[in-house]
């Protein structure tokens, strides 16, 4: 614990904990996995006084969520691109809602959002219910048919949304072959 409460103090000292930048990676371009690890366990120490013992990082995959929190593992996933297109005091505010999830969780206390334990930690320590919506991202909505197979034999088409291997598949149908086909971008279901 003194080892753990001395490294947190060095980082005290060259960042300054008033500010709500986020700490800058490697490369200076952005924030690295390594960076944001140090980013959640700050927040962890100063919001809820308690060490994030876990691991935090960037899941550049996720769509319409901000973060997510893991029961099975406590680690913690950040979307990238809220901090892309927010900024830090949004990011922060993202972090601070997973963060609720993992103290509650591990003080066995209701830590999914309908609990009112998760509730009334989120408001205390400014966190955010909801994260801002990405542009372009739809929610639960379906995706366009940007593919489809056609069998050599018989012709039946079949519209696809992901791309595939058609040599490993043959027409329900007929058992033809199946050629692959894009798509233009205007085609929607």
């Amino acid at each position: 614990m003194t080892v753990y409460r001395t490294a947190f103090y060095k980082f005290k000292y060259i960042h300054d904990v008033r500010r709500a930048a986020a700490p800058a990676g490697r490369d200076g371009t952005g924030v690295d996995d390594d960076a944001l690890q140090a980013w959640v366990e700050r927040i962890s120490l100063e919001c809820f006084g308690l060490p994030f013992r876990h691991r935090a990082t960037f899941n550049r995959r996720l769509r319409t969520t901000g973060g997510r929190y893991f029961l099975k593992t406590h680690n913690i996933e950040i979307n990238p691109k809220q901090l892309e297109q927010f900024g830090p005091e949004e990011t922060e505010k993202i972090i601070k809602h997973e963060l609720c999830h993992y103290h509650l969780h591990l003080a066995n206390r209701g830590y999914r959002h309908r609990d009112r334990d998760f509730i009334e930690l989120l408001a205390k320590v400014g966190g955010t219910r909801y994260c801002r919506r990405l542009p372009g991202v739809q929610p639960g909505g379906p995706r366009p048919v940007r593919y489809m197979l056609k069998c050599a034999a018989c012709g039946l088409e079949y519209l696809r949304r992901r791309r595939m291997d058609p040599r490993r598949y043959a027409c329900g149908r007929c058992g033809g072959k199946l050629k692959f086909m894009t798509l233009d971008s205007t085609n929607e279901s």
